[in-house]
């Protein structure tokens, strides 16, 4: 199943047990796909698209037992400390091997919905057709057509009105083979009044030829709820990362993003928040690390549409060792947004004179009573700073590192603990 055509997609749908509707989805996505250009902005893509896997069949059915696991991918896991966490501070886990969710476990009793999106389409159809494709359409670029095309795996998530979990859901995605396009499509719901903490690991095995993640997420935030979205990829440098994350936000509803980026060759990635309800918030605190053969092209948008809707987007950036960190980002007040506010901050620090960051933003704002502050800082670690650490009997190395963990101080207090401490460990890395 490598050759990309349309018997491919029939094949995949067919094997999924998909509705009729699903595959002439799949059909219409595919074709967007071959008539679509790569994207005129950004860092160069190159891939040659026949030499992709779409998809990889899994060994094992979804189960809530780990022995269930093929023992070569639960070892896996485990080396990358995912049961630890499940075991000490999630509701729930997802964990996704190569294209299908291998794993799913919800602790919580709470009356929600945490499963994989295809398995919401086949028990949960009505919802399922409500959500998908109406925030990130199939034919906005060409991954999201592709991502229509042969999207598989997962998280669908609905909290009902006023619920509340008491810790995070998390979804785990893995890629180890080589060549593997990885197309998970995630829908979240977030009724009136509710409260959801969602977080998502990204890893890859390092290989010698170029695979793809092109995801698709698709949030709704109702009125008077909460959500919050963290992610730490570190996907190998062999991994394309092309991803598509929008969230619209109704009254008094907040919208939190909070985005690593430490692995990868390219990424582009701009989560966004559609800010439709009066006293809407949406806020990004984003970082990209950039090391040798990265590119990081990554931001924020935040489209403000209701009244007194505020958002606020912090970007850092680090690069090192000749890699590119570069901010773009959105920021659109309509005309009736009025009194709305939005803030945009960048910093980056550049640590040699191979390594290269710039800031793409572009801010509108169409009516008189609003505000857009915008500020963007680049600067090379402080020599000074360096001397002083390196006088208490530091390496140049290990006051560089201090400095870079003091420079995402803001980031690390947004993550729990145990994230917070990986984020640490792959820095000095």
């Amino acid at each position: 199943m490598k050759k990309l055509n349309e018997d491919f997609i029939i094949n995949l749908s067919k094997k999924k047990n998909e509705p009729s509707w699903m595959t002439d989805f799949r059909l219409k996505s595919y074709r967007e796909f071959l008539n679509q250009k790569q994207p005129n902005f950004g860092p160069k893509i190159d891939l040659d698209f026949d030499k992709i896997l779409y998809y990889k069949d899994k060994e094992n059915a979804l189960t809530d037992d780990w022995s269930n696991v093929n023992k070569s991918v639960r070892g896996t896991f485990c080396k990358l400390g995912v049961i630890n966490a499940e075991e000490n501070y999630l509701d729930g886990v997802t964990n996704q091997y190569e294209s299908e969710v291998i794993y799913h476990n919800q602790k919580t009793d709470k009356d929600i919905i945490f499963t994989s999106t295809d398995d919401a389409l086949q028990k949960y159809p009505e919802l399922f057709k409500k959500y998908f494709n109406n925030l990130v359409q199939y034919n906005e670029n060409k991954y999201t057509a592709l991502n229509g095309a042969v999207w598989s795996g997962g998280s669908f998530i609905y909290i009902p009105p006023y619920t509340k979990l008491d810790r995070p859901l998390q979804s785990y995605f893995r890629i180890d083979s080589e060549s593997l396009g990885q197309f998970e499509r995630t829908i979240i719901i977030v009724d009136e009044g509710a409260s959801l903490e969602y977080i998502e690991g990204c890893t890859a095995r390092v290989n010698n030829s170029l695979a793809l993640h092109a995801g698709v997420v698709e949030i709704y935030v109702g009125k008077n709820a909460y959500c919050r979205y963290s992610t730490i990829q570190n996907w190998s440098t062999d991994v394309y990362n092309l991803v598509t994350k929008r969230a619209i936000v109704e009254e008094n509803g907040q919208m939190e993003w909070i985005d690593g980026n430490i692995g990868s060759g390219l990424t582009m990635k701009y989560p966004s928040c559609i800010l439709k309800g009066d006293n809407s918030v949406g806020n990004s605190l984003s970082i990209a690390y950039a090391k040798n053969n990265q590119v990081l092209d990554a931001g924020a948008k935040m489209i403000h549409l209701g009244k007194n809707t505020k958002s606020n987007i912090l970007s850092k950036s680090i690069a090192s060792d000749g890699g590119v960190s570069n901010y773009r980002g959105t920021v659109s007040i309509g005309k009736e947004a009025t009194n709305s506010y939005a803030m945009v901050k960048c910093d980056t620090i550049i640590l040699d004179s191979k390594s290269k960051s710039a800031t793409y933003p572009k801010n509108i704002i169409n009516n008189l009573s609003s505000t857009i502050e915008h500020e963007a800082v680049v600067s090379k670690v402080s020599g000074e700073k360096l001397f002083y650490l390196m006088s208490q009997g530091l390496s140049m190395e290990k006051a560089k590192e201090l400095l870079i963990l003091g420079f995402i101080a803001d980031f690390k207090k947004s993550l729990p603990m145990e994230y917070a401490v990986e984020l640490n460990r792959l820095i000095k890395e």
